[in-house]
């Protein structure tokens, strides 16, 4: 279960990535072309919100089987900042920026005209990306890291 659910959040990170990148492209090109809110744009930005929900569910089932966190200790991690990592700041920030990406999405749909909405898109759910660039376990980061994709075999 361990392996199947870390393939399955490897491979969500990029859906997340992907719908984000492409939610905040539809949500700057519409709010500084003046273009309306269309039904696609409101499918984007429904679809992102519940691929990040989905992937963040998986993080908290990934959380609380893995081997890592089995014995984590907040007092123990000034010996292991990989444990600091995993159990306590990517968990913390991915659930900040999963919120923040909800309240975006949910205050974008309630705006009154397309440039609102475009706008609030646009802002909140940048703030959401840029939380999950700093929580993602990069291979290039300085932080604990981890590759591109985790394969179950």
């Amino acid at each position: 279960m361990y392996s199947t659910l870390l393939f399955l959040h490897s491979l969500g990170r990029w859906a997340v990535l992907g719908g984000l990148v492409y939610g905040i492209i539809r949500a700057y090109r519409g709010w500084l072309g003046n273009q309306p809110f269309t039904s696609l744009d409101n499918t984007v930005r429904h679809s992102v919100a519940t691929v990040a929900h989905v992937q963040l569910m998986l993080g908290y089932a990934l959380y609380f089987v893995t081997p890592l966190l089995q014995t984590f200790h907040l007092r123990d991690t000034e010996h292991d900042p990989g444990t600091l990592f995993f159990g306590f700041q990517h968990v913390v920030v991915m659930t900040v920026a999963v919120v923040v990406l909800t309240i975006g999405s949910a205050r974008a749909k309630r705006q009154p005209s397309s440039a609102a909405q475009f706008r609030t898109m646009a802002l909140w759910f940048t703030a959401a990306l840029l939380l999950i660039f700093l929580a993602i376990p990069w291979p290039f980061s300085p932080l604990p890291n981890r590759p591109y994709f985790r394969f179950p075999f």
